[in-house]
């Protein structure tokens, strides 16, 4: 069960990571094609993502 926990906290983290990554990318897009609006929503939005995995990190060294 521990181990189950364990497998499924890194499948979350690497998800989490793929997105924060995607959204880099699309931000860069969005910066290199002057689409200022989209710029800001994606800035947003990765924000949001960061905050979240931070968030999830330190949960995790709790329940360590």
């Amino acid at each position: 069960m521990i181990a189950q926990d364990l497998d499924s906290k890194a499948v979350a983290e690497d998800i989490s990571m793929k997105q924060i990554k995607i959204k880099q990318t699309q931000l860069k897009i969005a910066r290199e094609s002057n689409m200022t609006f989209v710029a800001e929503v994606l800035q947003h939005q990765l924000e949001e993502l960061q905050d979240e995995s931070n968030f999830q990190a330190m949960m995790s060294l709790l329940d360590d």
